[in-house]
């Protein structure tokens, strides 16, 4: 049996070879704002589980049989949704905004084989962002950029990212952006993993 991963995301990838799981590549093609149309009022959690069934069933579609894993995150702060910055400037303004707050992100991921859901989780960390000064941030940026564009919430935790929280609720890997040990333990279930 195939595992396929929805996704060009690099920590991603780098997570999945890390526990030595072993799948190809196939990013999804996906209108994310077309998925959340009809998930008006939805809880973040669900929106993140969503998004990971959507981009897992639109690989699905195309490779029968083989079991296709989605993933998605989100950020909120100050009850307030944000998406990947689309320029240096707007990473600079998210970063203004985050200063001394605490950020959610929920990372969701999920399996598809087919038409179906085999199955989905999402999971919670909390970031505790500390004061950061506009020298800091220009700073960061510079070595930053155009890398964190690629990411919900402006920052690479595995890079400078991590110089930007005072502290962290949650496990490195819903951080980095996906459950990982729900997930092993469900691909162990669907026997891609040995038990």
């Amino acid at each position: 049996m195939t595992l396929i991963l929805a996704s060009k995301s690099a920590s991603r990838r780098a997570m999945l070879d890390a526990a030595s799981v072993a799948y190809r590549s196939i990013p999804a093609d996906i209108d994310e704002r077309a998925v959340e149309a009809g998930l008006e009022g939805a809880a973040p959690a669900e929106i993140a589980q969503a998004l990971a069934v959507a981009k897992a069933a639109a690989v699905a579609e195309g490779n029968p049989g083989a079991i296709v894993l989605g993933s998605d995150s989100l950020v909120l702060c100050e009850g307030r949704r944000f998406d990947k910055p689309a320029s240096r400037e707007e990473a600079g303004e998210h970063l203004r905004f985050f200063s001394g707050q605490v950020m959610e992100l929920h990372s969701a991921a999920a399996l598809v084989r087919d038409e179906g859901c085999l199955w989905s989780h999402a999971a919670l960390a909390r970031l505790h962002v500390r004061e950061l000064s506009d020298d800091f941030i220009e700073h960061y940026l510079t070595l930053e950029w155009p890398a964190i564009g690629h990411t919900v919430g402006a920052f690479r935790i595995e890079g400078p990212g991590v110089q930007l929280f005072e502290a962290i609720e949650g496990d490195q890997f819903t951080v980095l952006g996906m459950p990982l040990l729900p997930l092993l333990g469900a691909l162990r279930e669907e026997g891609l993993l040995l038990a």
